[in-house]
């Protein structure tokens, strides 16, 4: 049976080498890792399990997510990062020990209704950021409703805007009114993205919420970035070779033409496997130890490459389309989107390979 060459490669052993490198700037704090959207395209489960005794709880931003981890046996705790969407999600939560965070009257009406109290609870506080939360001057009630309703132990949340820019003016106002409001929280407090868990940010934080950068996402301009080891590689291999002449156009639309006779090597894979259609002439794919540009527009299936200066092309021969060079963020740049977008909305037609 004939095998597709267009595959996608998860190095779980970066995933956890990136973990110990995180650990180290964190000075003791938890460890959250974030496996929401089916671990940023990595695979939530075999992520999860391979991690577990490295971190201290995992982050999803649905119900489900947290279910299917559980299904699978993951024991440790959970977030429920957008908290539940129903009184059923309330149920769920309670019958799988599942940490909801709450963020609005609701869902506090509905963890009062439930029968059995939820021991954990985390209260999502907007500092600036306006996208979900309670405003900092409901805390007082919120937390006496929720102890009210039986819960032991709440933990208080919010999210930066901009971590990666920590002097830039919302950042500075976030951690200015997170630190008045966790100034006299007798609880746990979270405020740590990928971006702020590398930086030293002045301000209390008990847990450290962890995604793109535990798969080695890079937050541009941080000097950690080197520390960091991409744990997708996405590649395929030669298709197809032709040789046009100078002046010829490739691909649909014509929107390239060649200024020298030129080698194209056409690629099986495209934006039905993930591929950003929007990539630009230019974005590097690596072909046999080679950087090469895109040529032409991406199809749903295939892609075109100028090959001319690469050596010992053939049909068959290894292109990455990133991974360590050309990197997942490389690609994004050139795409006009971000990293975090790429690795997240790959289709699963290639097939995914685990590497430890």
């Amino acid at each position: 049976m004939m095998t597709r060459s267009t595959s996608v490669f998860i190095d779980l052993a970066a995933i956890g080498d990136n973990i110990s490198a995180l650990k180290r700037s964190l000075e003791g704090r938890r460890f959250m890792a974030v496996v929401k959207a089916d671990a940023y395209g990595h695979g939530a489960v075999a992520v999860a399990r391979h991690i577990e005794q490295m971190v201290d709880a995992y982050a999803v931003a649905i119900t489900e997510e947290a279910v299917e981890l559980r299904t699978a046996g993951i024991s440790k705790p959970i977030l429920i990062l957008e908290g539940p969407h129903s009184e059923n999600d309330v149920a769920i939560a309670a019958k799988q020990d599942l940490w909801p965070a709450v963020h609005d009257l609701r869902q506090i009406e509905w963890c009062r209704a439930h029968q059995r109290p939820l021991p954990h609870i985390w209260i999502k506080i907007d500092t600036g950021m306006h996208r979900l939360g309670f405003a900092p001057e409901q805390l007082h009630s919120v937390k006496q409703s929720l102890e009210g309703a039986g819960c032991r132990r709440l933990t208080l949340m919010s999210h930066l805007a901009s971590a990666e820019f920590p002097d830039s003016a919302i950042t500075t106002q976030q951690l200015n009114l997170w630190r008045q409001i966790v100034s006299d929280w007798p609880g746990d407090v979270s405020l740590f993205n990928s971006a702020a868990s590398r930086l030293e940010l002045a301000t209390k934080n008990d847990w450290a919420r962890v995604g793109y950068a535990m798969y080695g996402g890079l937050v541009k301009d941080l000097s950690s970035n080197s520390e960091l080891k991409p744990a997708m590689r996405f590649e395929t291999a030669v298709l197809a070779l032709r040789r046009i002449a100078a002046g010829e156009a490739v691909g649909y639309g014509g929107h390239w033409i060649a200024r020298r006779d030129s080698l194209i090597a056409t690629l099986p894979v495209g934006y039905g496997d993930g591929y950003p259609w929007a990539a630009q002439n230019g974005t590097p794919i690596e072909i046999n130890g080679s950087l090469a540009p895109l040529v032409g527009r991406v199809s749903m299936d295939m892609l075109t490459v100028d090959a001319t200066d690469c050596d010992d092309v053939e049909i068959g021969t290894r292109a990455i389309l990133w991974g360590h060079n050309p990197g997942v963020d490389e690609v994004a740049a050139a795409s006009g989107t971000i990293g975090y977008e790429l690795m997240t909305r790959m289709t699963g037609r290639a097939t995914r390979c685990y590497e430890e």
